[in-house]
């Protein structure tokens, strides 16, 4: 016998391959289509802006103004920072904006960016102001200014919306 038939006695044959899935029975359920793929994430959706606790305070037109100066005494008696607090008028501006705006716009606008302290404006102001609390003094103005000035004041408040005036007119308003 020569090495090379002992060599190709010694290499084994062909292996049997894996075994075969048995043929589907009737007792057993038949799989259906495969569910429809997962879509890909796409960008998270914004989260929406909380919306700000109101509190109304009851107060004729005439009274809102004292009404809204006690109500920010309160909330700086309460642990507010003053530059967490926004004053907005519906009608007549606040005495102390009167005063810082005889300063000039200039000097007044620089104390909202400041921050330190109270900020006194317009409810319709045009520019962006916000604030952690805003108060809304509802102390006069046709029906349509002070709708106007109590969505402003809604969108202008982070946690607090403190409104000064007649509850029957400003009520259906955040309703």
């Amino acid at each position: 016998m020569s090495s090379s038939t002992a060599v190709a006695a010694q290499v084994p044959g062909p292996r049997p391959g894996p075994p075969r899935p048995a043929p589907p029975r009737a007792d057993r359920p038949i799989p259906g289509p495969r569910p429809a793929p997962r879509p890909k994430p796409g960008p998270a959706p914004r989260p929406r802006p909380a919306v700000p606790t109101v509190q109304l305070l009851p107060a004729a037109a005439a009274e809102a103004l004292d009404r809204a100066d006690e109500a920010v005494d309160a909330l700086l008696e309460s642990g507010r920072r003053p530059g967490d607090v926004l004053v907005l008028t519906v009608a007549e501006a606040h005495p102390w904006q009167q005063h810082e705006l005889s300063f000039g716009e200039e000097r007044y606008w620089a104390q909202f960016a400041d921050g330190g302290d109270v900020f006194y404006a317009d409810a319709t102001a045009p520019r962006p102001l916000r604030r952690d609390v805003v108060v809304l003094v509802v102390n006069g103005g046709a029906a349509d200014r002070i709708a106007s000035a109590a969505r402003a004041a809604l969108e202008r408040a982070a946690k607090l919306l403190v409104v000064c005036g007649d509850t029957e007119v400003v009520a259906p308003l955040f309703a």
